[in-house]
């Protein structure tokens, strides 16, 4: 049957008409990206116990003659953080008087975590900063200096616009051991964060692990973390507990697959592995 001129534009309205609705959709998302308000949370009090420099805080060993800090709060600033909150401790007056001359001019504040009781009591230090702040934290670590940037982009633009209250970066890991395991259901999705200490013999199994890289709302996030106790073997606050007070359904993941750039460094030796990586991109 040949088409006639009636069902030529029916069907070439109704595809104009779902262009369209693309674009407005794609429009949206844009909007809503830019109007969301994003502060950084870094922490950045750790003793770095294995790098044998006891002066020396840990975020401050370098990487091709840079502090690890520095790339972070570099990364920071280019996601266009309004403000960039160091969670600073052990020899604090290092790190402050290196961010301070190298960004100069720029909006940071430092919180103090003066006692070391673990990662959720660190970002509870900056509630006095941040818990008026009208948008979204991002939760970053002082010594993961070769997160990317397209890797952070990717997350700030998922939680946005899909309307999540949590959004969690993982990766999956050859060898998971001493990482937290991120379990989910049946159906692919996300139920909690169980720490390596805390872990059954099949958690331990998990491959998929969480490297401590977050976007929450920043009422949400405070709210939970007056919820959370040291109810483990640590005997320290998780900022991993705060997941248990974030409804599942506003919850999201993005998943990466460079376990490199999402690595903590703990060692001089992996100070060494991640300047040669840095060096081979």
């Amino acid at each position: 049957m040949p088409i006639t001129d009636t069902d030529f534009n029916n069907k070439n309205s109704a595809f104009l008409e779902n262009r369209l609705a693309e674009l407005m959709k794609k429009v949206k998302q844009t909007e809503g990206t830019m109007n969301n308000k994003l502060a950084v949370a870094i922490l950045a009090a750790g003793l770095g116990k294995r790098m044998k420099s006891p002066d020396k805080p840990k975020v401050m060993f370098e990487i091709n003659n840079r502090p690890m800090i520095d790339y972070v709060v570099e990364l920071a600033f280019k996601v266009n953080a309004e403000l960039v909150v160091p969670i600073v401790g052990h020899h604090r007056e290092q790190v402050i008087d290196f961010l301070n001359g190298k960004f100069e001019g720029k909006d940071i504040k430092y919180a103090v975590q003066a006692e070391q009781l673990g990662t959720g009591h660190a970002v509870m230090q900056s509630e006095g900063l941040l818990k008026d702040f009208d948008g979204e934290i991002l939760i970053l670590s002082g010594d993961v200096p070769l997160l990317k940037y397209e890797t952070v982009e990717k997350l700030i633009s998922e939680h946005f616009n899909s309307g999540n209250q949590a959004t969690l970066l993982t990766t999956v890991f050859n060898d998971s051991f001493g990482y937290g395991r991120i379990v989910r259901d049946a159906d692919g999705r996300f139920i909690k964060i169980v720490e390596e200490k805390d872990a059954t013999e099949e958690e331990k199994k998990i491959k998929e692990i969480n490297p401590a890289i977050y976007i929450v709302n920043a009422k949400l996030l405070f709210e939970a973390l007056s919820k959370i106790l040291p109810e483990n073997n640590q005997k320290e606050y998780y900022l991993t507990d705060i997941f248990h007070f974030i409804p599942k359904e506003k919850t999201g993941t993005v998943v990466t697959n460079d376990e490199l750039e999402v690595t903590g460094v703990n060692s001089i030796e992996q100070l060494k592995q991640m300047e040669d990586a840095l060096n081979s991109r």
